[in-house]
């Protein structure tokens, strides 16, 4: 009797301590798994921008210089000294205003000489037509020879000729004393005066300024021989009426962009030697006077034909080994690297022709903290494509519908 009690004794303890065991086993499992939950850090945090559009067209970028689009050496044509300047250095003129005066005294001399040899001159020779006039009326009485007929033809004829001279002599003296004032020959802006008053100028002294117009400007480039003969042979048989298929316009150097479009205006009619390249001319509208003669610029041309493509921020471009690239947040928002091919820079932005799709979020701040596939939190940005400032979306307060959360995959905590 006490040896079965004691048998169903220690099996009754032995299945107890089963239960306690596996009890024991479970809280165990669940406690690690709480604390596996509990530790697992949160996805990092990114600025995201999603990639937008623009309708781009087929571009190329020239160095080039701009010209005035007229331009006037003011100089001395009589020799004299600078008596007067009547303008100021770097101020608008215009056209027909008196800007420099030359000693005139020894011109008005000659032309008052002038005047009285023309008078002198005039005289001889209604002299001369009286003498002859009779002569002409006795020769045919006998009463003079005919010697002394020819010789009274030939002095009227002298004399016609000596006040035609005098004439000239005149006129020359008018046009020299009218050079000792010099007008704008046109409306513009004038520039350094070479000269001061008091100075001896001549016809041999150098510019004593000069007057140009930059309304409108003048923005000349060359262009490749190859591309240029190219260029004609699709364009042949059409009219200037239907060219005009791109648009131009200007990067100015500080690395703005000029708000005025262009047209093109002149194309040289031969290849440069040793250089092999054809020169063309642009014109712009200058209404301000920015662009000023002489300037170093960069010269688009964008063809009209265009299609949509994507803009990146350069913020988020990389290079590496292999090439340029960027970070892609995806639908399941993991981080996936993408190699693209770049075209054109507008400002704070780059055309990416390959790699990238419209819509896709790119990564543009953490990039420092994330590497392919793992997964983050992507938080969108707004970026301003003028000069690539980053901020956020309505007035900097996050909008809960531009924020990706992470997709927490429940399963993945119970296989661990």
């Amino acid at each position: 009797m006490l040896k079965r009690f004691l048998v169903k004794t220690t099996r009754s303890n032995s299945t107890s301590s089963k239960f306690i065991l596996l009890g024991f086993l479970s809280l165990t499992l669940a406690a690690c798994g709480k604390e596996e939950i509990q530790t697992k850090p949160p996805a990092p945090a990114v600025s995201v921008y999603s990639i937008q559009s623009k309708s781009v067209g087929g571009y190329r970028e020239f160095v080039a210089r701009t010209e005035a689009s007229k331009e006037a050496n003011l100089r001395a044509r009589v020799e004299g000294e600078l008596l007067e300047r009547r303008f100021r250095e770097g101020s608008y003129v215009e056209k027909g205003q008196v800007l420099l005066r030359i000693d005139p005294a020894a011109y008005e001399a000659a032309l008052t000489s002038a005047k009285a040899d023309l008078n002198s001159k005039r005289s001889g020779e209604e002299n001369a037509k009286r003498n002859l006039k009779r002569a002409n009326d006795l020769i045919n009485d006998g009463y003079i020879s005919q010697s002394d007929f020819d010789k009274l033809t030939t002095e009227e004829s002298q004399a016609r000729s000596a006040v035609k001279s005098a004439e000239a002599a005149l006129e020359q003296a008018e046009l020299n004393l009218s050079y000792t004032t010099i007008t704008a020959p046109f409306s513009g802006l004038i520039g350094k005066v070479n000269y001061n008053v008091g100075n001896i100028v001549s016809p041999t002294s150098e510019a004593l300024a000069t007057l140009i117009v930059r309304d409108p400007i003048f923005v000349s480039f060359q262009v490749e021989e190859s591309t240029y003969v190219s260029y004609q042979q699709s364009h042949q048989g059409v009219t200037s009426e239907e060219g005009g298929e791109f648009d131009i316009s200007l990067r100015l150097p500080n690395n703005s962009e000029y708000p005025e479009s262009g047209e093109l205006d002149f194309a040289d009619t031969k290849i440069s030697e040793g250089m092999g390249t054809v020169e063309l001319r642009t014109v712009f509208p200058n209404p301000n006077n920015i662009i000023i003669p002489g300037l170093f610029v960069t010269l688009i041309l964008e063809n009209k034909s265009k299609e949509d493509m994507a803009l990146i921020p350069q913020a988020a471009v990389q290079e590496g080994q292999q090439g340029k690239f960027v970070l892609i947040v995806d639908e399941k928002n993991k981080v996936k690297q993408r190699h693209v091919v770049l075209g054109r820079r507008i400002n704070a932005m780059w055309v990416a022709e390959k790699g990238v799709s419209i819509g896709e979020k790119v990564i543009i701040e953490g990039l420092q903290k994330v590497r392919p596939g793992i997964e983050v939190r992507g938080i969108e940005k707004h970026v301003d494509p003028l000069v690539g400032t980053i901020s956020d979306i309505d007035d900097k307060s996050v909008d809960s519908s531009k924020v990706t959360e992470p997709v927490i995959n429940p399963s993945a905590t119970t296989d661990k």
